[in-house]
């Protein structure tokens, strides 16, 4: 059986992504912040199941967390660094983009770091972070979200040209989603191509599991990464976003 580790499990894409890697008879470990909703989910999946309480931005307790509930899954074979913050209207400005650094950004490197030297010493491994068509954007309503996510996609890139260049059998694969409806989601304005959680799941674990360098979810997004890429600066500096 193989062993999966899942951070920001407790809802919408971590949440899916554990049911489903389960119903294909993987081990999974469900790390997140609400420990009523871990409980929750181990019991619904069975004695697959392994959680912890971690809020990604913990390093110390990280620290520990992860190697810890490794090591009661007996292994590892992927990490799905999933935990994210999307855009707010509740924070301040400055409180939401600290927060949204933390998380996606700080919480995400942290974990890589940890999945890279387990892997390592190991001699295998896959890291799938959870990034974004997004990282393709700029956005002034969401300046901090877009670049987070930018940040995300050119970090994995940076540690897969790592890994080969110490001839390292670790795959990273950057899992690039368009609009799919989650709870974090749910009350953005203005999305189209919507795709619903349980399909973007199963396209995601396909691309897992075929060891892919990058994926758009749904395929379609990568129009639209492709054609931000072409656009000139000038016209992104007029958008209003």
């Amino acid at each position: 059986m193989k062993k999966v580790l899942i951070t920001g499990a407790t809802s919408g894409i971590g949440r899916e992504l554990a049911i489903q890697f389960a119903s294909k008879n993987y081990i999974v470990g469900l790390l997140g912040r609400r420990t009523d909703r871990l409980e929750e989910l181990a019991k619904e999946i069975g004695e697959q199941a392994f959680y912890r309480t971690l809020d990604v931005t913990d390093f110390e307790s990280a620290s520990v967390i992860y190697p810890s509930i490794v090591k009661e899954m007996g292994g590892m074979d992927i990490i799905v660094l999933n935990a994210g913050v999307g855009r707010s209207s509740t924070l301040p400005d400055w409180e939401f983009d600290k927060k949204t650094i933390d998380v996606n950004v700080a919480g995400f490197v942290h974990g890589m770091h940890f999945a890279f030297g387990f892997f390592k010493e190991q001699g295998y491994g896959q890291i799938v972070g959870m990034s974004s068509v997004a990282s393709h954007l700029a956005s002034g309503n969401a300046a901090v979200y877009t670049a987070s996510k930018h940040f995300i996609s050119n970090f994995m890139t940076g540690f897969r040209q790592k890994a080969n260049k110490l001839a390292l059998d670790i795959t990273v694969t950057d899992i690039r989603p368009g609009f799919v409806w989650s709870e974090m989601t749910e009350k953005n304005k203005n999305m189209f191509w919507v795709a619903n959680t349980k399909s973007a799941v199963e396209q995601m674990i396909s691309a897992i599991e075929k060891r892919k360098k990058r994926a758009y979810i749904t395929k379609r997004w990568q129009l639209i990464a492709l054609i931000a890429e072409l656009t000139p600066q000038f016209v992104w500096d007029r958008l209003k976003l």
